[in-house]
């Protein structure tokens, strides 16, 4: 299956899964305040098994094209979240995360959706990155905002979820937008 991946950040470290996960992965998942804006959840304990089943599956396949990772905290090694990048066609891959409520409002967020920028434009050679994210869930499109994401579409009713019809904005960012970005960070 090769080796697990370990992305390093100043305060965190994203991993692959592990099936020894499941409680943190559950607590955060099964949270109807963490699921309320996000398409899955609240997970149920057998949804769980199925995510990390998945997401452990998807290490071993070649070329990879699927990275869902734990958010875990350096000092103590706590997860508190998820966070993954999807490899597309057209050099392309997709964004996500979700942080555990105890945890919101500390930056780790925006933290591992930059490390997930910087892995997918420097190890996956993307040349864009885009998210998606319920208009309704303000700091998700600050997060990606606070990133140098550009909000280049409003995507009306263009997804069922939970019963309802929601709208979503499309954020994306390219390999040289973030380059320059980048280098004004350092």
């Amino acid at each position: 299956m090769g080796a697990l991946l370990s992305l390093p950040t100043p305060r965190l470290v994203l991993r692959d899964f592990e099936e020894s996960d499941f409680a943190a992965v559950h607590r955060y998942g099964s949270d109807p305040e963490v699921a309320r804006l996000v398409p899955w959840g609240p997970n149920h304990r057998r949804d769980t098994r199925r995510f990390l089943r998945q997401a452990i599956a998807a290490r071993g396949r070649e070329p990879r094209k699927r990275y869902d990772l734990a958010i875990v905290l350096k000092p103590d090694g706590v997860l508190i979240g998820g966070c993954g990048i999807q490899v597309l066609p057209d050099s392309q891959g997709e964004i996500g995360y979700a942080v555990a409520r105890d945890f919101w409002g500390r930056g780790y967020a925006t933290e591992a959706a930059y490390r997930l920028l910087a892995f997918g434009f420097r190890g996956l050679d993307l040349h864009r990155i885009f998210a998606t994210c319920d208009v309704e869930n303000v700091a998700s499109w600050q997060v990606l905002e606070k990133l140098g994401m550009r909000r280049e579409g409003h995507l009306r009713e263009d997804r069922l979820q939970k019963g309802r019809w929601r709208d979503s904005y499309l954020y994306a960012i390219l390999e040289q937008e973030w380059k320059v970005l980048a280098a004004l960070a350092t």
